[in-house]
């Protein structure tokens, strides 16, 4: 197997500290065991070599031999298929993964992105969008209440598609906006008591912090 290559910034500010996105693929290398290292691109300057692996100017992507991608989501399926930790090899289970993996992103980060902005922002205007937001976040939920209310894990076994789950809950957590959503806030619990998660958000913290 080649070797694989984390690319994050190398220093961020205090508040998106434990959030930034190369912590779901930390969180997946250390559930499967896979062997890899962490380079950093600057935070501040961001110049072409960032932008020919990242267009967007984000963080992360990952190397793999001759492949680079970028996108949380692709690098997590990507994973996937190197370990049956992370998505099973029976074609049935896999697209059950898959279908998640989606969900996850399109439906409910979808919704708790542009809230979350507002949070983030500490804006207390009467902006017109701030209550057709918190509706439309709220609706995922109750939906996700429904499903995470049935099982432990969203395809059976714990695979990518609960990383990413946990990791957009996370987020809406670290704002109180699971308050009204036990079965959520039960699944998260369970998803960061796992040591993966554990080392890969302390890996994350200590990273940043070494920049200071």
């Amino acid at each position: 197997m080649t070797e694989l290559i984390l690319t994050t910034f190398d220093w961020v500010p205090d508040m998106p500290r434990g959030f930034v996105r190369d912590l779901r693929v930390r969180w997946a290398l250390e559930e499967a065991g896979l062997t890899y290292r962490v380079e950093s691109t600057p935070f501040r300057d961001r110049g072409p070599g960032h932008f020919a692996h990242q267009p967007f100017g984000q963080v992360p992507w990952l190397t793999d031999g001759d492949l680079t991608l970028f996108e949380s989501g692709a690098i997590l399926l990507h994973l996937g298929t190197l370990s049956e930790t992370l998505m099973p090899a029976d074609p049935r289970s896999a697209s059950i993964v898959r279908q998640w993996v989606f969900g996850a992103l399109a439906s409910v980060e979808a919704a708790s992105q542009p809230w979350s902005f507002f949070m983030f922002s500490g804006d207390t205007s009467e902006n017109p969008m701030r209550p057709f937001f918190d509706s439309f976040l709220e609706a995922r939920l109750r939906h996700m209440e429904a499903v995470l209310g049935g099982g432990e894990w969203l395809a059976g076994t714990f695979s990518v598609a609960d990383i990413l789950m946990a990791d957009v809950l996370r987020l809406v957590d670290r704002f109180g906006g699971l308050a009204e959503s036990p079965a959520c806030r039960a699944y998260l619990a369970r998803a960061t008591a796992r040591p993966a998660f554990v080392k890969a958000h302390a890996d994350q913290m200590a990273h940043f912090a070494a920049a200071d």
